[in-house]
């Protein structure tokens, strides 16, 4: 074969490889997203992250957890909860922290009657709720000296006031999204025959079928997060979570929050 025709094959076949590659080249592009550069991925990241309204309002009600107690940094779970959000949505929530240390559900029920109370809560897109653990353990008092006929009677009584508070909630919002949160066990490394725990199992379940009847609630159990280590989760009352032991609860309860769950 002469020199120029050999010259002229490599010619083609170069130019040939080169369309090939070009064309291999335009297919993967076109097939993984037509080149997003990294500042597009970006931006469409903020924009996701951007969508949380400016309106968006969190009410806290109930006892000592939900003021933080135990937490040094005052913030308790509902202070993570709140971070929490603003990291996801690139906004702070609105919030309204109504806890008050040592309240019982009957002082609860007569809380959310109050009418500057029903004002926050008529607001509110996401009801945080912690009650129940000064009903059951009155301290530790209860479950201690373990008063089998004085927990059934407290937690009848509990029961009847937890529907009086969320019938009285949706009187004013039935929209807002309720986290009612479930009682831990901070007694276990005190009970050798875990009498403690099957009490507290049986105060959750009891919670939990009545949160089951309102459609915009949720029960939100935290017995597990402090069964295995209870004592690296409590503040030196071993009574009261400390920071880890509420940053256990706010991981749960934040991704529970969505926007496009509370849509009203």
């Amino acid at each position: 074969m002469s020199k120029p025709k050999v010259l002229v094959i490599t010619i083609a076949s170069a130019f040939i490889g080169l369309f090939f590659l070009f064309c291999l080249g335009w297919a993967i592009t076109d097939h993984y997203g037509k080149g997003t550069s990294d500042k597009e991925v970006i931006e469409e990241t903020a924009i996701k992250k951007n969508d949380f309204p400016d309106d968006f309002t969190v009410v806290a009600i109930g006892d000592s957890l939900t003021r933080g107690t135990g937490d040094e940094t005052g913030k308790g779970y509902v202070g993570l909860v709140i971070e929490d959000l603003k990291s996801e949505y690139n906004r702070k929530p609105i919030i309204h922290n109504l806890g008050i240390n040592g309240q019982v559900s009957k002082e609860l029920v007569q809380q959310v009657r109050q009418p500057e109370v029903k004002r926050q809560i008529q607001a509110a897109d996401v009801i945080l709720v912690t009650i129940g653990g000064n009903d059951l353990f009155q301290k530790g008092k209860t479950l201690l000296e373990y008063d089998r006929e004085a927990i059934t009677v407290s937690q009848k009584s509990f029961l009847g006031n937890l529907h009086e508070i969320f019938k009285d909630i949706n009187k004013v919002n039935d929209t807002a999204t309720i986290l009612l949160l479930g009682l831990y066990n901070p007694f276990i490394d005190l009970d050798e025959d875990f009498d403690t725990n099957r009490i507290v199992r049986d105060w959750n379940n009891e919670t939990a079928e009545v949160v089951a009847l309102y459609e915009n609630a949720i029960f939100v159990p935290t017995f597990d997060l402090f069964q295995l280590s209870v004592n690296e989760y409590l503040y030196s009352d071993k009574f009261h979570p400390n920071k880890k032991g509420y940053r256990l609860i706010a991981d749960r309860v934040a991704p529970l929050i969505k926007w496009e769950d509370v849509e009203r």
